[in-house]
């Protein structure tokens, strides 16, 4: 993917060309306000809206052709969602998310196609074990997303901490990143394995996808 990063020859959003830039040098971005805390208050409410309504279900492992729940490996409930069915919260969501794609896509020419996202919801002691974003029979995904919405008084020790496993020099590193709200984590899903540790309270957030053919 660095090669395609290579091409870029010109500067219009600073945001987006310090995500590629992280990218292109480590793999991954971590991103301060993505979202304003307006937004991750009003997708948080959204959220436990979706789950007062029993819309959440027990998340699985695999893809839809090799799909089972595993309670050893992860924990977490999630509710998909429906850019077509959005709700106006759900749509700014979206075309902040859509803006990034054509962005890419007009200066990496990363041919991003698809994306999906969902809820996701860690009741306390849930956790998911070190995985890669990247099935056997599926390897579309091409840079994983996640969005904290965790309340504004998150403390580290509240656990539910994302570790991202890198690979520096030959020499595994480990990159602890803490789910405070509005703190958005982009990385290249055929690449990092990561993990996340065990909650001691309930973990709000959004997971998704960036897509190619």
């Amino acid at each position: 993917m660095t090669e395609l990063f290579d091409q870029l020859d010109f500067v219009e959003n600073p945001l987006y060309e310090r995500i590629i830039y992280d990218i292109a040098t480590q793999k991954y971005s971590i991103v301060e306000h993505f979202f304003t805390l307006e937004e991750v208050s009003v997708l948080r409410n959204t959220l436990r809206s979706r789950l007062d309504d029993d819309a959440f279900k027990k998340a699985a492992i695999g893809n839809k052709l090799n799909e089972v729940v595993a309670k050893k490996i992860r924990g977490d409930y999630i509710f998909w969602m429906n850019e077509a069915s959005a709700n106006t919260h759900e749509t700014t969501f979206f075309s902040k998310i859509n803006n990034l794609i054509n962005y890419l896509n007009r200066t990496c020419f990363l041919g991003i196609l698809h994306k999906e996202f969902h809820y996701a919801l860690y009741p306390k002691d849930a956790f998911y074990k070190r995985h890669l974003d990247s099935f056997q029979n599926d390897d579309r995904r091409k840079l994983s997303f996640v969005c904290y919405l965790n309340d504004e008084d998150w403390q580290p020790e509240n656990g539910g901490e994302l570790v991202l496993y890198l690979n520096e020099n030959n020499v595994e590193t480990e990159r602890v990143v803490y789910p405070f709200p509005g703190r958005v984590v982009i990385f290249e899903s055929q690449i990092i394995e990561h993990e996340v540790k065990p909650v001691k309270t309930e973990r709000l957030s959004i997971t998704g996808w960036l897509k190619t053919r």
